[in-house]
């Protein structure tokens, strides 16, 4: 499979939601229903459409994951399920490298192969935060690449 980098398009939004989505069942399954619902809101209706992502697309120009950048802070990485393993992640995690020599992120700690994924990068673990960043009791790990 041929993957390209590309910023994002205002037509991206509903891929970019349904990527996040099949992402998230496919590794998030500590969240409890309620969390996952109002996740689901906030990324629906205030995250996706305010920001700006760099799309790894297939060779029909497909979108199969997203990232979101500030700086050097690596905000949102998300693959679509069907397409994991197939080094869209690492595509993307590429050409952040590419933009910037040292890389953060955070990552949840229940969410064990996005932990790993990270670690396989060459991320390693510099603190942990015992909640999320809304305060729910999801623990991060802070990553640095660099």
């Amino acid at each position: 499979m041929t993957i390209s980098i590309r910023t994002s398009r205002p037509s991206d939004f509903p891929r970019t939601f349904e990527i996040w989505r099949s992402a998230v069942i496919a590794t998030h399954d500590f969240l409890t229903p309620e969390d996952f619902a109002t996740i689901e809101a906030l990324v629906r209706d205030q995250y996706l459409p305010a920001a700006a992502f760099w799309i790894a697309a297939d060779e029909n120009d497909q979108a199969l994951g997203f990232m979101g950048m500030s700086d050097a802070q690596i905000d949102s990485l998300f693959v679509h399920a069907q397409a994991r393993g197939a080094g869209v992640g690492r595509s993307l995690i590429e050409h952040a490298m590419s933009l910037r020599p040292v890389l953060t992120v955070d990552v949840n700690e229940q969410n064990a192969s996005g932990a790993g994924f990270y670690q396989r990068m060459g991320f390693d673990v510099v603190g942990r935060s015992p909640v999320d960043d809304a305060g729910r009791a999801y623990p991060l790990l802070h990553l640095k690449r660099g």
